[in-house]
């Protein structure tokens, strides 16, 4: 794999995407978008994998998909498709944060179950000033999950986030003192989700999300409670707290 081009490591239930252009703020280009979506299929289709964190080298989270290329070319539908296919992957997903924050990379990380970020984060979408349009996914998680008002102090006014007001808003979950303690603490996440059972998390995550994008499938949402009442692993884990141990899910 060329050098620049997202890496995914598996480690057990744990996968790693790691974006790898510092020199460019890691800046997207369309290979990235592909690579990104084919790292995303292959975790989906490993089953021992329950957490997905992603991260980045060098002094930036992501400056979003390359301006440059961006005229002949719907950069929205691209990112769209890519901030989808995140936001419903079965893995619970983490975004480690180590830095600015721009453009359709703050969709990519809104698509992220968890966000953590330090003091040196900043976040700003230039959309309005370029004259691209938000793509609808993109509009929606923002107003889901930072509320209409955010949505449009971002989106349409152009504000510029410091790393307090992005923790204020809700789009960072934790904000930590500098990148060791970052560190430290998504690998503390991920070691913790990773603990839980299979099962009840990637259901649990898959009703939230519907609920708050106000399409929750009743049926669906009691046939894995079902499924999950009826687990190994649901009586595993009634097992390991009446014995006071650490449960040992095995996703059935």
């Amino acid at each position: 794999m060329p050098q620049h081009i997202p890496a995914l490591e598996i480690d057990g239930p744990l996968a790693r995407v790691t974006l790898r252009r510092p020199h460019v703020a890691n800046r997207l280009e369309l290979i990235d978008l592909q690579t990104l979506q084919a790292h995303l299929r292959e975790v989906e289709a490993t089953p021992s994998v329950r957490v997905l964190l992603l991260r980045a080298e060098g002094r930036h989270f992501c400056s979003g998909f390359n301006i440059d290329a961006v005229p002949g070319v719907d950069a929205g539908a691209l990112f769209e498709s890519l901030t989808d296919a995140w936001e419903q992957a079965r893995p619970v997903t983490v975004a480690a944060l180590q830095g600015g924050v721009y453009g359709g990379a703050t969709d990519l990380a809104l698509a992220c179950d968890f966000r953590l970020g330090v003091r040196q984060c900043e976040m700003f979408v230039p959309a309005a000033r370029l004259g691209l349009h938000f793509y609808r996914g993109g509009m929606e998680r923002y107003v889901n999950r930072l509320g209409l008002s955010m949505a449009k102090r971002v989106l349409l006014a152009g504000e510029t986030l410091d790393a307090d007001a992005m923790h204020a808003s809700g789009f960072l979950d934790h904000l930590l003192d500098d990148s060791e303690a970052l560190q430290a603490a998504a690998q503390a996440l991920c070691e913790r989700l990773c603990g839980f059972a299979p099962l009840a998390l990637a259901g649990m995550k898959r009703h939230l999300n519907a609920i708050a994008n106000g399409r929750l499938d009743i049926e669906a949402l009691r046939a894995d409670i079902a499924v999950s009442n009826a687990s190994e692993d649901l009586a595993e884990g009634v097992r390991a707290w009446q014995e006071k141990r650490a449960p040992r899910f095995n996703g059935r």
